[in-house]
């Protein structure tokens, strides 16, 4: 008697009627998967992009808890960098953008770098550390205090927060996420970028 797992696999895989499924990545981007024979094959659905530009899963609920890393550096999600409230309480001066899809909400309040990060563990944090770095050393120099966020605050913002106390500061990685998860408890980098902090040596 064959087992389930025998009879699957020994089912021809031609005679599946092609599937798509539509599907939102955490970073807000909008995909679709088709199976085409035994093969899947993913593309963005741009259309659903534009009809559906949130970014990130939607969520009612704000979150607009503030991680004070140093006197001028300062991490959270995209809410508390959209509050003014929030902003001019922590006197910011200067926000660093990491997230994908998020508009700068007051660019005519502060100072903005945007550089678009994908969280997904194959992308290249690293990479992008050089310029977050000196756009938030240039905020401290001018005695500004720089908020750092993405969507959520929790992978890219926070990797891009620990590589800089690994880089500038000389903290071991083990230091520096310790430092940042205090600061901001809900941290949590991806595995992918959690391998490349590991491994990071500035």
């Amino acid at each position: 008697m064959n087992s389930l797992a025998q009879e699957i696999q020994g089912f021809p895989a031609a005679r599946l009627r092609k599937q798509s499924t539509r599907l939102t990545t955490v970073t807000g981007e909008k995909l679709v998967e088709t199976r085409r024979g035994d093969h899947f094959h993913v593309t963005r659905d741009s259309e659903r992009e534009s009809r559906d530009a949130c970014g990130f899963v939607q969520d009612s609920s704000l979150d607009l808890q503030v991680g004070t890393i140093t006197p001028f550096l300062l991490l959270s999600s995209q809410d508390a960098a959209h509050d003014i409230d929030t902003l001019k309480k922590l006197k910011v001066t200067h926000v660093l953008n990491v997230a994908y899809g998020v508009e700068n909400a007051f660019p005519d309040l502060f100072t903005y770098k945007t550089v678009t990060v994908l969280d997904l563990p194959e992308t290249d944090i690293t990479s992008y550390f050089p310029e977050c770095f000196e756009f938030i050393n240039e905020a401290s120099q001018q005695g500004g205090v720089v908020l750092v966020h993405c969507n959520a605050g929790v992978s890219r913002s926070a990797s891009v927060v620990i590589g800089f106390l690994m880089s500038q500061e000389k903290m071991s990685f083990d230091e520096a996420f310790s430092a940042v998860k205090t600061a901001r408890p809900n941290i949590q980098p991806n595995p992918g970028f959690m391998n490349q902090l590991k491994k990071y040596n500035p």
